[in-house]
């Protein structure tokens, strides 16, 4: 009797750790591929640094490196994070690429690159500060029909110039709602890096993660036209989950 007791402690306290490893996982997001180098390289420069100063006997200076650099470490690899995102349902659903500040609502040219038809469309720029979720999302369901690269300058992401004179990557993608959507990742004054997961003919899913910018970008969503929005200017996006128009919805609200 006694044996089968301290068995059945012991399932139940592993069983115990078990959830609290799994709650611990929950709260702490992965981080996104893109971002192992960078974390990994400032983590092996502060170990180097800091038994370089030890060598010479420079033990409080080696600390304190090591607490900063820990500090770096943790605050690097947050940057990268993935966070789990619960996206609305229905094939029309656009959503927010990106984390972030709307900047700006309008009808512009989709990027020149795409070769698309130069009739301006309803587009949305999400700008990203150093504190947002980096990844991109997939704002609707479809097919990636074309993946164009431009290399240009690296102004500030907030300026309305960014979306024509910065480095950028673009996708056109076929929704299964009927009509093209564009999706825009713009460098940033310290972005020097753009990763994007997927190709033409890759079939995406809205809300699922394709790509990252490193430190500071944009992210602009070309809809079809005469699309109705649903945000404005000033409000903020939750990437996969904020609802930014419905393809061939009607009854929303233009955001100006």
């Amino acid at each position: 009797m006694a044996k089968h007791a301290d068995q059945t402690g012991g399932d139940g306290a592993g069983t115990g750790a078990a959830h609290i490893l799994d709650l611990v996982r929950q709260a702490i997001p992965p981080m996104h591929p893109g971002g192992r180098p960078i974390v990994a390289g400032v983590a092996g420069a502060t170990l180097g640094l800091r038994l370089l100063l030890r060598s010479f006997g420079l033990r409080r200076a080696g600390r304190f490196v090591g607490r900063t650099g820990l500090i770096g470490t943790a605050a690097t690899a947050l940057f990268f994070r993935v966070p789990n995102r619960v996206t609305p349902a229905g094939v029309g659903t656009v959503v927010a690429p990106a984390d972030g500040l709307i900047a700006v609502v309008d009808e512009a040219v989709p990027p020149a690159e795409l070769g698309l038809d130069p009739t301006p469309r309803p587009r949305v720029s999400v700008f990203l500060s150093l504190l947002d979720v980096h990844v991109q999302r997939v704002p609707v369901e479809g097919i990636v029909t074309h993946a164009a690269y431009r290399p240009g300058k690296f102004l500030s992401a907030d300026l309305d110039k960014a979306s024509e004179d910065n480095e950028r990557n673009s996708l056109l993608i076929g929704a299964v709602a009927g009509g093209e959507v564009v999706v825009t990742q713009i460098a940033g004054l310290l972005a020097r890096r753009i990763v994007c997961d997927v190709s033409p003919g890759s079939p995406v899913h809205t809300g699922a993660t394709y790509g990252l910018i490193r430190f500071g970008s944009r992210v602009d969503t070309y809809l079809p036209v005469g699309t109705p929005l649903k945000v404005r200017v000033g409000q903020r996006t939750i990437g996969g989950e904020t609802v930014l128009a419905e393809l061939g919805g009607a009854g929303s609200s233009t955001g100006t």
